[in-house]
């Protein structure tokens, strides 16, 4: 029975938990050598990231740990008996009234005009613990809600066709190709060159641009960069403003938030390299053309389709030479990770930096592809331009580091998360991903670290759609998680 259907009072027992049992023999293979020798005994805890993690472990684990004895069979028992319990826990802590009462107390919430509202995460709803049922009810209400307010607060500068941050103004110009699918629009946002030069030759490269590339379905949004500079694509600015026009298309143009695409041409080709990997999680896939990587890496780009195309001749800068570089580059993290980095570059042969439309090859390789907003496997690599999230990972504002790197992997209710330099993580959590009424067990590089069960609440809702305004990234439940240094 779902939890809208149960009956009173019912309840799942502790006894008929499921128990993740490659974890559990896992623990056992390392109980002998990790439960007699002390220095090998992990002393992580699940404490807030502002909070400095205690050099021993809570005298509550210890004393478990004592009453079960060490070795193989203490840690198995500890280990059945930790996870049946939180997920025992879980299930009492879900006061399905509560639950539903707190959907009809956002309905009422909403109904009050915007400007008038409080802050929904002060709001004691917000923080009721849901059911599955209740928690896609609530999503529902928060995605309806986040449209109707975007399509009243922003149809002026759609109207204009022009974005702004405090004193830059970027302008777009958008192109409807074909019938809207069942799913929604597909959406291509294509970004000119020039750079480093006089506004009135970039002016000219918009021009350019607007005409370059036609789709046989989707949205072709052509935008002004706000600066002349050569790094015109990729400085810090650009990524709130893609953030705030892929938001708007998605309500605008009923956009499919799983079919947006980056392509660009020469210094947009310079932002593709950029943009793609520190924003992989908002596209499905990207195409380079006639482009210069600078100093970035290709590591973020694990979960997103990536194509280059490059003239043979086109040698300034080294630019073939290092189209042929991330070539291999690509060829060797995806022998490396083969369910990851999938690629296309093609080098045109008699080709220099005009490539003869041959480049639009490209539009149709990356347009088969949809975004996996909830891959199983995030390598989050930060640029010098950072972000606080990255599909189902995130970080609060103090642990974001330039060029640091996270990797994550999940697997049925187990979700593993490393990093060298980042202390806390905050792991993002939805039903998609896990089954929220059983617990989930998180390790760092394979050392256990907690196993609990994770709180579906509309406070994680409203913050996550209210960070990206895409249905599609959202997440109900947030498991903040000190790493083993």
């Amino acid at each position: 029975m779902t939890g809208r259907e149960a009956s009173g009072n019912t309840r799942r027992s502790a006894a008929t938990l499921p128990v993740d049992w490659p974890l559990a023999f896992a623990w056992i293979r390392r109980g002998h050598a990790t439960f007699r020798n002390p220095a090998m005994r992990p002393s992580h805890q699940l404490i807030p990231c502002s909070q400095p993690p205690s050099p021993t472990r809570p005298a509550s684990t210890v004393a478990s740990r004592a009453a079960f004895g060490g070795g193989f069979a203490g840690s198995l028992a500890l280990l059945l008996i930790t996870a049946r319990l939180a997920a025992a826990s879980a299930a009492e802590s879900i006061d399905l009234e509560a639950s539903a009462s707190a959907v009809a107390a956002l309905q009422a919430f909403l109904e009050v005009p915007p400007g008038e509202r409080a802050a929904i995460h002060d709001e004691p709803f917000a923080a009721v613990p849901l059911s599955r049922d209740d928690a896609a009810a609530a999503r529902a209400l928060l995605i309806d809600d986040h449209a109707a307010r975007i399509r009243e607060s922003r149809d002026a500068e759609m109207q204009a066709g022009c974005l702004r941050l405090g004193d830059l103004a970027m302008p777009f110009t958008i192109k409807v190709f074909g019938a809207k699918p069942e799913r929604g629009r597909s959406m291509v946002v294509s970004m000119h060159g020039g750079g480093g030069a006089p506004k009135t030759v970039n002016d000219s490269q918009w021009e350019n641009q607007k005409r370059l590339y036609t789709l046989d379905e989707g949205v072709y949004v052509v935008p002004r960069a706000p600066t002349d500079s050569w790094n015109l694509w990729h400085q810090a600015h650009i990524d709130p403003l893609f953030d705030r026009l892929i938001e708007n298309l998605i309500v605008f143009e009923e956009v499919d938030p799983d079919r947006v695409y980056l392509m660009g041409y020469s210094a947009g080709g310079d932002g593709v390299f950029q943009l793609a990997p520190r924003m992989a999680d908002r596209f499905a896939a990207a195409a380079m053309m006639a482009g210069h990587p600078n100093e970035t890496s290709p590591l973020g780009l694990r979960n997103l389709p990536f194509t280059i195309h490059m003239g043979g001749n086109d040698a300034a800068y080294n630019r073939n030479q290092l189209a042929a570089a991330w070539q291999e580059t690509l060829a060797d993290l995806q022998a490396e990770d083969p369910e990851g980095y999938p690629h296309l570059v093609t080098i045109h042969r008699d080709k220099g930096h005009w490539m003869d439309r041959e480049d639009a090859a490209a539009l149709p390789w990356m347009m088969q592809y949809r975004r996996e907003p909830f891959p199983d496997r995030v390598v989050w690599k930060q640029d010098d331009v950072t972000h606080g999230r990255f599909y189902w990972l995130a970080v609060d504002d103090e642990h974001r580091q330039a060029r640091s790197d996270i990797v994550a992997s999940r697997s049925g209710q187990s979700i593993d998360v490393a990093s060298e330099e980042v202390a806390c993580v905050q792991v993002l959590l939805n039903d998609e991903m896990v089954d929220l009424d059983e617990p989930v067990v998180i390790t760092s590089a394979g050392e256990p670290i907690v196993t609990t069960v994770v709180s579906r609440t509309i406070r994680i809702l409203a913050r996550t759609l209210a960070e990206r305004g895409d249905p599609r990234s959202m997440y109900s439940g947030e498991l903040e998680v000190t790493l083993p240094e």
